[in-house]
């Protein structure tokens, strides 16, 4: 299920529950406004019988008064002399006081009101024993229908977040293996060409190769497998950090990716401006330098079949951070995505696997405890930024 059908269910289950609660509180008002209603006639019957001069129409207003009373719902029991349950209305049950199975029944249910409400009256001649209206009954319990609704929506909302998160998991590894797989693909399919040339004849190789230049681009295919290992490798564990010339990394980055933007990205111009006096940055040379190889590779896809400018500038600006800005002259990052850009599985091109942006922000954020954010992307271009803490905020020089 999606993250949008999910936080549809959430939406449903608590407009559901806001309907039903919202509904039998109104119940219960109108219960109580009836019962208001039920005083009034009661009073009513009591200030009738009070000014009758005729002793029937006194009488009439007595039993008016009774059946108000019983109307009410109460549950009410009157006791005689010994315990003998003369009359009871609005029980629970049903039941004969003519029979002793009856009385004692009745004389039970009394005793169980009695712990609830003391009965009125004198024991030695009648006592009353009454109970709570219905209404009462019925809000004893909201408080459990609160507590209820809002265990279902909790434990609806750990299901979703486990569950999203899952979905997030397995598309981050998916991403990871897809982007690892990818990146030994290169370097070894190269090797297996290399292999094809060696197994040639001298005079029939390229360009007359000897083993000595073929021995050296195998060099720099394994060098390329060592390096790709060595960053997975360091992704999914503790990494050391220490201090490190920021500066050496970009130039690091400039030289491999100027080796190859002919292949990379035809007609696009790199520039690079590091300032001077950089302080050094608390982190790890290999990962830093993947983090930024990803934002420049997407800066390249952005100007492919265009050209233009990709810049890299490295500056201090602020006291315990250290500046990197990687800006493209491209077209700019579609406003659907912009939100959600560093979410794994989340790509502007129609062929990616959209891991390299969400690898660069946990490399900069979780490893390394900086930042990276889209400063600012337009028609103009788009603009990366890095910030990365300085060495000598956490005491090392």
């Amino acid at each position: 299920m999606t993250r949008a059908r999910w936080t549809g269910v959430l939406v449903v289950l608590f407009l559901a529950l806001l309907g039903w609660y919202l509904v039998y509180t109104e119940q219960i008002v109108n219960a109580f406004r009836s019962d208001t209603v039920t005083m009034t006639r009661m009073f009513a019957e009591v200030q009738r019988g009070l000014s009758a001069q005729d002793p029937i129409r006194a009488d009439e207003a007595l039993v008016n008064l009774q059946r108000i009373i019983v109307e009410s719902g109460v549950p009410l029991v009157l006791s005689g002399p010994g315990d003998t349950i003369q009359a009871a209305v609005n029980l629970p049950f049903a039941v004969d006081l003519e029979t002793r199975e009856g009385q004692e029944e009745v004389q039970a249910f009394a005793q169980r009101l009695a712990e609830r409400n003391p009965p009125v009256g004198e024991p030695a001649e009648a006592l009353l024993y009454f109970g709570d209206p219905p209404e009462l009954q019925r809000l004893r319990w909201i408080p459990w229908l609160q507590v209820t609704g809002l265990f279902i929506t909790f434990v609806t909302g750990i299901v979703v977040i486990r569950f999203q998160r899952r979905a997030d998991e397995d598309r981050a590894w998916t991403s990871m293996a897809r982007e690892l797989a990818h990146q030994l693909g290169t370097p070894i399919s190269s090797l297996q060409g290399w292999l094809q040339v060696l197994r040639l004849p001298p005079g029939d190789r390229p360009g007359s190769l000897g083993e000595g230049e073929v021995a050296q681009e195998i060099g720099e295919d394994v060098d390329r497998l060592e390096r790709v290992s060595r960053r997975f490798e360091l992704i999914g564990r503790e990494t050391d950090l220490g201090p490190l010339d920021l500066g050496e990394v970009v130039h690091s980055v400039e030289g491999y990716l100027r080796n190859r933007m002919p292949r990379l990205g035809p007609g696009v111009r790199l520039e690079v401006e590091v300032e001077r006096d950089l302080p050094p940055v608390r982190g790890n040379s290999v990962l830093l330098a993947w983090a930024l190889e990803n934002v420049v590779k997407n800066a390249l896809d952005a100007l492919a079949g265009r050209g233009g400018v990709i810049s890299l500038r490295a500056f201090h600006r602020e006291s315990d951070w250290v500046t990197l800005q990687v800006r493209d002259s491209g077209p700019g990052v579609d406003p659907d995505i912009r939100e959600k850009l560093f979410d794994p599985g989340v790509t502007t091109k129609s062929g990616g696997w959209g891991v390299g942006l969400s690898l660069s922000r946990r490399i900069v954020e979780r490893i390394h405890g900086g930042r990276i954010e889209l400063m600012s992307s337009g028609s103009k271009g788009t603009t990366f930024q890095f910030l990365l803490p300085r060495a000598e905020s956490d005491g090392e020089s």
